[in-house]
């Protein structure tokens, strides 16, 4: 690494003051050399690292960003470009769970609202990824949200903010994992019952599949993961050839609906009495499909150059996962080739019937299926990682109960061990409430999208706060310039109604077996977290923005 001048360099741990910051960059690759005019120094090594220490992998931009966050470099940068690309695609897994998801949008909206409400969702979407890819860009951090929110807030709520966000983050992880792992178990459930019509379903075997498929990721999450990166070249590879495979087999053996009916015919399948609300309320399908547009940012202490890399990332992943993602919506809703009463009465997944009207054998609806379930469990691999690398810098930043424990990194593995296997254990643990009941099961399930998008919702309003304010922020090799500010608000404008819409039951009058328990489970949530912050997280917890180093 070529010698740089040093560092002019002053901590801050002023209570709650948070940092300053001298310039904001223009976002270019060449954004260094504006940076310089702050840094002008090499950082300072931190106690117990040496700075140039080749085994992180760190570059001159990484030492900088992890000397001005004040973080100590305890794990190994394997990503690069192409590799955290791969990675966050497959984890976010959008148009395998459209396709899982397809019941949801025909029974509020039909053919048509599917293919608009995903547009909505999209359109959303992209506009919270700007805004996070920014933020990203300004801290590369394992925190993410709750990391910005500390650094962004208003700073007489930097630290309660920041602290709930974290918790947010952590359970919508969580519960995200959990989530993806039964929709495995199903999968290969939906195999035998489509090729063994007398399998009872039974919940006990859907938890035992659930637990194997968890324990699979161990060996990734561990021993292998410098692998990893490698690993997702032949996943993503595996991807994109799947992909394909599946749309060319729906496009050639489906029988296809005429176009003005596909685009044109809404359905108020539920009873709400306006297509309008059923499209809005099928639009929680889209939510789940593509949320998850943070997943890479919690891997930037593995990523070389990750200011530059990570935001781009972000959003090229972004674009091609929405892109594969509205098109397959399009061809399930052209091919589907039942009507809803008809996909709802086999005893198996919907997705698992419109296979078999495509392939018109049993034989064909297994392979697509299998190649569903293939893809699901490379997703779930990464899930692990990036679910594990939150609970970990959380904890770090002691926002948990043993957070000792949870943070800790044995030197020389480079792996947070001990978050891997909580994280691991708390899937275990939760998918025994399927016995009890799979309705509760998806209930907690449901606080993904709830707490990731109240996340989002915060961070963009705390950016947006410090941009209306004329606050400085820190420098950005990601910049989204004069346009930054109207893009916050419309994500929040989105974000809000998303979140209200999450809330909502999937029909009208609803038992109360089928009434959506989400915002039960949120409420809980924040309360929970409210409560361990006033009892102890308060005196425990200062909030990444105290360890912050001064850049002027």
């Amino acid at each position: 690494m070529a010698s740089r001048p040093p560092f002019k360099q002053e901590n801050s741990f002023g209570a709650g003051m948070g940092p300053s910051y001298e310039m904001k960059s223009m976002g270019s690759r060449d954004a260094g050399t504006a940076v310089e005019e702050v840094f002008s120094e090499e950082p300072a090594p931190i106690e117990g690292l040496p700075t140039n220490d080749s085994r992180y992998r760190n570059t001159y931009d990484d030492q900088k960003d992890m000397w001005r966050l004040n973080k100590k470099q305890e794990l190994r940068r394997n990503f690069r470009f192409l590799s955290i690309f791969g990675y966050s695609l497959i984890l976010v897994n959008g148009w395998v769970l459209a396709i899982i998801g397809v019941i949801a949008p025909l029974t509020n909206g039909g053919t048509a609202g599917a293919i608009w409400g995903y547009l909505i969702v999209i359109c959303g979407l992209f506009l919270s990824t700007l805004s996070m890819a920014e933020m990203a860009s300004m801290a590369p951090t394992a925190g993410g949200q709750y990391h910005w929110v500390s650094e962004f807030a208003p700073k007489n709520y930097q630290k309660v903010l920041s602290y709930i966000t974290g918790w947010l983050c952590v359970l919508g992880w969580q519960t995200a994992l959990c989530s993806t792992a039964y929709s495995g178990a199903l999968s290969v459930q939906g195999i035998i019952s489509l090729n063994l019509p007398n399998y009872s379903n039974a919940a006990w075997q859907g938890v035992l599949l659930t637990i194997a498929i968890v324990l699979s990721t161990i060996a990734f999450n561990t021993i292998l993961l410098r692998k990893l990166p490698t690993f997702e070249g032949i996943m993503f590879t595996l991807h994109i050839f799947a992909f394909v495979a599946v749309i060319v087999v729906l496009w050639v053996m489906g029988d296809r609906a005429p176009a003005s009916e596909t685009f044109t015919q809404f359905s108020d399948y539920s009873g709400w009495g306006s297509y309008g609300t059923a499209l809005f309320v099928g639009t929680l399908a889209a939510t789940g499909s593509l949320v998850g547009s943070d997943c890479s940012a919690h891997l930037a202490e593995e990523t070389q150059d990750a200011s530059w890399v990570l935001p781009r990332t972000m959003v090229l992943t972004a674009i091609t996962n929405y892109a594969m993602c509205f098109f397959t919506v399009i061809t399930i809703m052209t091919v589907k080739g039942s009507s809803v009463d008809d996909l709802l009465s086999v005893p198996y997944q919907p997705y698992i019937k419109i296979f078999q009207n495509v392939t018109r054998t049993n034989g064909g609806a297994t392979a697509l299926t299998s190649i569903m379930f293939i893809l699901l469990l490379f997703g779930i691999i990464n899930q692990v990682t990036t679910t594990s690398r939150q609970l970990y810098a959380f904890a770090r930043d002691k926002g948990l109960p043993f957070s000792g424990f949870l943070s800790h990194v044995r030197p020389g593995w480079d792996v947070p061990l001990n978050a891997v296997t909580v994280t691991l254990c708390f899937s275990i643990l939760v998918s025994f409430i399927i016995i009890g009941s799979p309705v509760a099961f998806f209930t907690l399930a449901s606080l993904c999208q709830s707490a990731l998008y109240a996340s989002y919702f915060i961070v963009i309003g705390c950016v947006a706060y410090r941009k209306i304010t004329k606050q400085p922020l820190p420098p950005s090799r990601f910049d989204l310039g004069k346009a930054g500010l109207a893009i916050n608000i419309l994500a929040m404008a989105y974000l809000a109604l998303q979140f209200v819409l999450i809330f909502f039951p999937t029909a009208p009058h609803p038992t109360a077996e089928y009434f959506n328990w989400a915002v039960v489970v949120f409420v809980g949530t924040v309360i929970i977290a409210f409560t361990w912050y006033f009892v102890r997280g308060r005196h425990e917890y200062l909030g990444p923005v105290e360890y912050v180093r001064k850049t002027e």
